[in-house]
């Protein structure tokens, strides 16, 4: 992976991802990878090639863990399956998202809780399963995929933009929490993120143009484009951030 820096401090560090096997999150994987990391990571899908891959060009191989994050047992069964394989979480990426476009008439409560189950609620649960190792530590640090989707209102997702917006008051909320701990707790913002997913199922040219000519820099992001910042949160580079929310947009919405 040609990233723009290194961030020596994060080499041997053990690394859990949830959402690992695609989109933003395989490069994740590959990011911390590339830095030297211990990696662990949750998914659903069959990542064994992935790891295949990846343990080919940098001779280390991540550990993939299947499962369903929205099953809060079998999610902290897997952080715990992680401390065994690589040691204790000193750095935690909550990456895993789901959406899927929506309007209001169309949810049931179903799809409201199962929306929260994948967009907030691990968030919450994979800290909660973190921390005494973070504290044992001295510290450690937390990375919590929010978005810019409830910042800009995003209307054709209500549900995962309410969610969002739940994970910057978690990440805040935590962040107080932990401090006296050494454990910082930061958001990343990604903005529309060009994935395969998104290819296939949104990103029409039209809609595409539309949304990048609200953008300051007038081009596409790719996955790629979010690595840097989350190795950035995740490394002391960032020693004295913390309950902050980073936005990854190329300039649509505007913080501080």
């Amino acid at each position: 992976m040609d990233l723009p820096a290194s961030y020596h401090d994060l080499m041997g560090k053990s690394v859990f991802i949830t959402g690992g096997g695609s989109g933003i999150g395989e490069f994740l994987v590959e990011g911390f990878l590339s830095q030297g990391c211990k990696v662990a990571f949750i998914d659903k899908l069959d990542s064994v090639a992935l790891c295949d891959r990846l343990e080919a060009i940098y001779g280390a191989r991540p550990l993939f863990i299947a499962g369903d994050i929205t099953d809060i047992a079998a999610l902290q069964a897997a952080v715990d399956e992680a401390r065994r394989g690589n040691g204790p979480i000193q750095v935690l990426v909550n990456n895993a998202a789901d959406d899927t476009r929506h309007d209001v008439t169309s949810y049931a409560a179903e799809d409201w809780d199962r929306a929260i189950a994948v967009n907030l609620r691990p968030h919450y649960f994979t800290a909660q399963a973190v921390v005494g190792d973070m504290r044992a530590a001295g510290g450690g640090v937390i990375v919590n995929f929010s978005s810019i989707a409830y910042m800009m209102g995003g209307g054709d997702y209500p549900a995962y933009a309410a969610a969002k917006a739940g994970v910057a008051g978690l990440t805040r909320g935590l962040a107080r929490e932990l401090g006296p701990d050494g454990i910082r707790v930061n958001a990343l913002m990604p903005g529309w993120v060009m994935t395969e997913r998104q290819r296939r199922l949104w990103a029409s040219p039209e809609a595409l143009r539309e949304h990048i000519a609200r953008q300051c820099l007038q081009r596409e992001i790719y996955p790629i484009d979010i690595v840097s910042p989350a190795l950035f949160l995740a490394s002391d580079a960032s020693s004295v951030m913390t309950g902050q929310a980073l936005v990854v947009d190329a300039g649509v919405v505007f913080s501080g």
